[in-house]
This record gives structure tokens, C-alpha cells and sequence, in this order.
């Protein structure tokens, strides 16, 4: 009698914002925090900033989420092929267009430059859409 295991592939998303530094950065930070790993998380831009702004990192420390390590990374080519849902930022960058995938663009304020009471609603917005996106990709839980 032999027995036969199934592996799923979980699913990725990868988040796209020009400077990977706020918004981009706290869509990647809660859905790796929300779907407890069931979901495979890439973040980059096309410009990556130096570092993560800390107004984002501050407003996601408030709620439990330490993004203090996170640097901003380069958008590759890989990273969209790799990935089952592309999400950009509302922030006009451009990804590689490949059949297959799922492509969103999240309009969303920009955290830059803003203080911490305007980050804690783009935050609010972000994690609303990040609990409706695992909802959809892990239809179960």
C-alpha cells in the first residue's frame, strides 16, 4: 500500500513601491505577521531607498510588529516571476508584465515625510487590505 503526498505550493505575493521604505514595506511586514507563513512575502522597488522609514517602522511597532531590521530592496525581474500576486503601491511603478499572474495596484497615501498620526491611518488602510488579500488566498482559515 503506498501512499501518495500532496505538497501545495503556498502562495507569494510580492508588494512593489518605488523606494520599498514605507508602504511596501508594512503590507510585507503584516502579511508575513497575519498568515502566520502560509504565505510566501517579497517586498521591493525600483529606487530602493537607504532604509526603512522609521515613521512606518514606529507605527508598526505600536501594533506588534518589529520591522526595525527590514532594508529596502531592488525590484528584479525574478521577484514578479517568482511571485503568484504582484501588488503595487499606488506610487506608478512598473513591473514586468507576466501571464499567469494576479496584478493589483493599492491606492495609498505616501508615509514619507509624514509624521506618525498620518502613518498610523495608511497603516490601518494597509492591514484592512492585507487581511482581505490572505482571505482571498487562503480561502480556509
Amino acid at each position: 500500500m503506498s501512499t501518495t503526498t500532496t505538497t501545495t505550493k503556498k502562495p507569494s505575493v510580492l508588494f512593489v513601491c518605488v523606494h520599498n521604505a514605507g508602504r511596501s514595506q508594512m503590507a510585507a511586514a503584516y502579511l508575513t505577521s497575519l498568515s502566520g507563513g502560509a504565505i510566501e512575502v517579497r517586498s521591493a522597488g525600483s529606487e530602493p531607498a537607504d532604509s526603512v522609514n522609521p515613521s512606518a517602522v514606529a507605527a508598526m511597532a505600536e501594533d506588534g510588529i518589529d520591522m526595525s531590521a527590514e532594508t529596502p530592496k531592488v525590484l528584479t525581474t525574478d521577484a514578479v516571476k517568482e511571485s503568484d500576486v504582484v501588488i503595487t503601491m499606488g506610487c506608478g511603478d512598473t513591473c514586468p508584465i507576466f501571464p499567469g499572474k494576479r496584478y493589483e495596484d493599492w491606492e495609498l497615501s505616501d508615509p514619507a515625510g509624514q509624521g506618525l498620526d498620518a502613518v498610523r491611518h495608511i497603516r490601518h488602510d494597509i492591514k484592512t487590505r492585507i487581511q482581505t488579500l490572505i482571505a482571498e488566498l487562503i480561502p480556509a482559515r
